[in-house]
């Protein structure tokens, strides 16, 4: 019998909530489960953001944004053409390789390789995943984000 895992599903999707789901299972199997996005979703940034093969992970919470919504503490101009700077911490769901560069410890091989294995689902996934050293981990934690 495969585990089971619960991922949180907020925003601009049918039927928000919490989900069980299968250890092995993906993240369309969840937008399914959710009835799929809300007409009201934002898609452009669903289709550059998220990785509809990528594995869910057991405690993992998603936000689906809608159409023209700003995060909270969004700058209303776009920084560098992203939607990466949210509250001042990078996230790393969205941000260029250019600005992931300017963290420490992240060069152009390692900011190419965090664009390469979106989305995450917390910081945690860049060590987990084997992306990015301890060391660089710690120094930039508290520079980044996945919201």
């Amino acid at each position: 019998e495969k585990a089971t895992i619960f991922v949180d599903l907020q925003g601009a999707v049918e039927k928000p909530g919490v989900y069980e789901l299968l250890g092995d299972s993906r993240l369309n199997d969840l937008l399914i489960l959710a009835g799929g996005l809300s007409a009201s979703a934002d898609r452009e940034w669903v289709e550059r953001n998220l990785n509809l093969a990528q594995k869910l992970v057991d405690g993992g919470k998603l936000y689906i944004p809608r159409q023209g919504e700003k995060t909270e503490g969004q700058e209303s101009e776009k920084v560098a053409g992203s939607s990466a700077v949210v509250t001042g911490k990078i996230n790393i769901n969205s941000a260029l390789a250019s600005e992931l560069d300017s963290l420490w410890g992240i060069g152009e091989k390692r900011a190419q390789a965090i664009v390469d294995n979106r989305p995450y689902q917390s910081i945690e996934e860049l060590l987990n995943r084997k992306i990015i050293p301890q060391n660089v981990y710690e120094r930039i934690k508290d520079e980044i984000t996945v919201y």
